[in-house]
C-alpha cells in the first residue's frame, strides 16, 4: 500500500506545483481507511464464488490469509501435520464445510476451531489422530456431522465432545477403539441429538448390551466387522435386533460374525425356553399396586447365570443387576416386577433373552402393561391416558345440545306469518313485503290481547308513486300478543297484508 502511495505521489504535473486529482482522492481514502482490502486467492488454490479448494497441493502448513468469504474450504490430500489455534488470520463467519481428510494430522490444539463457529460438516478422515483430547472440538456448537474415519484413534478422553451439542452423525469407523464410547451419550455437555454412530471396523470385543438396548431405540449404531466375543447377552441382543429389523444389523448382517467362540458352543437355551409360540399378552394394574410380568416363552427352570433383559418404555433392565432407585426390577427367573405402578409405566415391555433361534413372523416377546384406564399404542409403546378422549366426548355432547336448542329457538321465533285480509273484507296485497313475527292467527282474529305480548315487523319502504293502495304504517309494538302464540304458521314472506291488529295505532 505504501508503494502504491509513493507511485501516486510521484504522479505530479510537470511543474510539480500540485498533485493530480486522482492522487489526491486516493490519498484521502488511504487516510480515512476506506480502501477495501480483499485477500487474494492463495497460490496453488482455486477460488470460485464461495468455494476455496487447495486440494492436492502438497501443503505442509495451512495457507495464511485465506479469504473469509468462503462457505466451503477443501484442504484434503496435502501434508498437513497439525491444526493450530491461529491457523487462520481472521474468523470464518460463513464457513459451513471444512475438509481436512487425507493429510498427516496427528495433533489438534485445544479450541482450534473457534474461528469457524458456523461449521456444520467437518471431515478429518484418513489422518493420524491417536487420541481425542478434551475440548478438542470446542466452539463447534452448530456442528452436525463429524468424520473421523480411517485414523488411529484408540482413546477418547472425557469431554472430547463437549460443546458439540448439535452433533447428529459421528463416523469413527476403521479406528482402534477397544471399548464402546458410552461417554458420548452419558456426558451432559456432549451431543444431545446423536442419531447416527458408526463404530465398524474397530477392535471391540465386549459390548454394553443393556445400554445398547436402550440407545438403539433412538440411534443407529453400526458395529459390523468387530471381533465380538459371543455370549448369551450378545446373542440375545443380535436376535432382538433382527426381530426389530434394526437397519444397522439387517443391512450388514454378514459382518456380525462372532469370533473366538462359535455360536454353537455357547449353551444359552438348554431347557430354558419353551417351544410354544410367543404371543403378546396384556396386563392391567391399578396405580400404586404391584404387578409381576413373566417373560414370554421363557420356561422353568432357568439356567443359572442366564442374563435376561427387559426393554421398558423408558429404559432397559437386566436380571444380574438391580437399580435401587427404580421401582422396576427383574428377577433371576426373568419375571419383571413393577412396584407401585405409575401411569407413566403403561406401554410395551419386551423380554430379551438368548433363544438360540430367530423369531418367526408370528412370534413376539412383548407384553402390554396398562395402568388404570390408560391405553397402549403398539407402535410407540407409550401409554396414552384416556382422560383426553373422555373430555372430547363430553365436549362434543354439550356442543350438540347447545346447537339443538339454538335451532329449536330459531325455528319457533323466526318463522314468518301469513298476511291476512283487512277488517273490511277487502283483500290487499302485502306491498310492504313484511316479515312479521306474530302470534297464533286465531288469537288475532278473535281480538284477544295479552299485556306482555310483543310483535316485531320488518317493513320494506314503498315508492311514492306506487299503485298499490297500502297505508303507511308507523313503527309500533303490539303488547297484546303473547309469546306463547309464536308458532309455525306458514313460510310465505312476500305478498301478504298486515293483520287487523297492526292497524290499531
Amino acid at each position: 500500500m505504501h508503494a502504491v502511495a509513493s507511485q501516486l505521489l510521484g504522479k505530479t504535473d510537470v511543474r510539480g506545483s500540485c498533485c493530480h486529482p486522482a492522487v489526491v482522492a486516493m490519498l484521502l481514502l488511504l487516510c480515512l481507511g476506506f480502501v477495501p482490502t480483499v485477500a487474494p486467492c492463495p497460490p496453488h488454490c482455486l477460488c470460485a464464488s464461495d468455494i476455496i479448494s487447495c486440494s492436492g497441493s502438497n501443503l505442509s502448513a495451512l495457507p495464511f490469509g485465506l479469504p473469509s468469504y468462503a462457505t466451503r474450504l477443501d484442504l484434503s490430500h496435502n501434508a498437513l501435520r497439525t491444526v493450530q489455534v491461529a491457523w487462520v488470520s481472521q474468523p470464518f463467519q460463513r464457513l459451513t464445510t471444512l475438509v481436512l481428510s487425507w493429510n498427516s494430522i496427528s495433533q489438534i490444539e485445544m479450541a482450534a476451531f473457534t474461528a469457524t463457529p458456523r461449521l456444520l460438516h467437518l471431515d478429518l478422515s484418513s489422518n493420524q489422530l491417536r487420541v481425542l483430547n478434551s475440548s478438542v472440538f470446542s466452539g463447534l456448537t452448530e456442528l452436525k456431522e463429524l468424520l473421523l474415519i480411517g485414523n488411529q484413534i484408540a482413546q477418547i478422553m472425557p469431554g472430547a465432545f463437549s460443546d458439540v451439542n448439535s452433533l447428529q452423525k459421528l463416523y469413527l469407523s476403521a479406528n482402534r477403539l477397544t471399548s464402546f464410547p458410552l461417554g458420548l451419550f452419558e456426558d451432559p455437555s456432549g451431543p444431545r441429538n446423536l442419531t447416527f454412530l458408526d463404530l465398524s471396523y474397530n477392535r471391540l470385543s465386549k459390548l454394553p448390551v443393556q445400554s445398547l438396548l436402550s440407545l438403539s431405540r433412538h440411534a443407529g449404531i453400526y458395529l459390523q466387522e468387530n471381533p465380538l466375543l459371543c455370549d448369551c447377552a450378545l446373542i440375545a441382543l443380535l436376535e432382538y435386533w433382527l426381530w426389530k429389523q434394526y437397519r444397522p444389523l439387517v443391512d450388514f448382517q454378514v459382518g456380525y460374525q462372532c469370533r473366538g467362540t462359535a455360536v454353537r458352543e455357547v449353551n444359552c437355551t438348554h431347557q430354558d425356553l419353551s417351544d410354544l409360540p410367543l404371543e403378546a399378552q396384556s396386563y392391567r394394574v391399578e396405580p400404586g399396586n404391584w404387578l409381576r410380568v413373566p417373560c414370554p416363552g421363557l420356561g422353568l427352570p432357568v439356567q443359572q447365570g442366564l442374563i435376561i433383559f427387559w426393554v421398558t418404555p423408558r429404559t432397559a433392565l437386566n436380571s444380574s443387576a438391580s437399580d435401587l432407585r427404580s421401582h422396576l426390577s427383574v428377577f433371576p427367573n426373568g419375571t419383571l416386577e413393577i412396584q407401585g405402578a405409575l401411569m407413566e409405566d403403561s406401554g410395551i415391555y419386551e423380554c430379551v433373552v438368548a433363544r438360540g433361534r430367530y423369531y418367526d413372523s408370528g412370534e413376539s416377546p412383548e407384553a402390554r402393561v396398562m395402568v388404570g384406564n390408560s391405553s397402549v399404542t403398539s407402535t410407540t409403546g407409550l401409554a396414552r391416558r384416556s382422560s383426553g378422549e373422555h373430555f372430547n366426548t363430553a365436549f362434543t355432547t354439550l356442543a350438540s345440545c347447545v346447537i339443538s336448542i339454538i335451532l329449536v329457538l330459531l325455528y319457533l321465533y323466526l318463522t314468518p306469518c301469513q298476511c291476512r285480509e283487512s277488517r273490511g273484507g277487502g283483500s290487499r296485497s302485502c306491498g310492504a313485503r313484511a316479515i312479521i313475527l306474530c302470534s297464533d292467527p286465531r288469537e288475532v282474529e278473535s281480538g284477544q290481547r295479552r299485556a306482555n305480548g310483543k310483535r316485531v315487523a320488518f317493513l320494506e319502504p314503498q315508492a311514492e308513486d306506487s299503485d298499490i293502495s297500502v297505508l303507511k304504517t308507523p313503527v309500533m309494538t303490539l303488547d297484546h300478543i303473547s309469546t306463547e302464540g309464536i308458532l309455525k304458521n306458514g313460510s310465505k314472506t312476500v305478498g301478504h297484508t298486515l293483520t287487523d291488529t297492526a292497524h290499531e295505532v
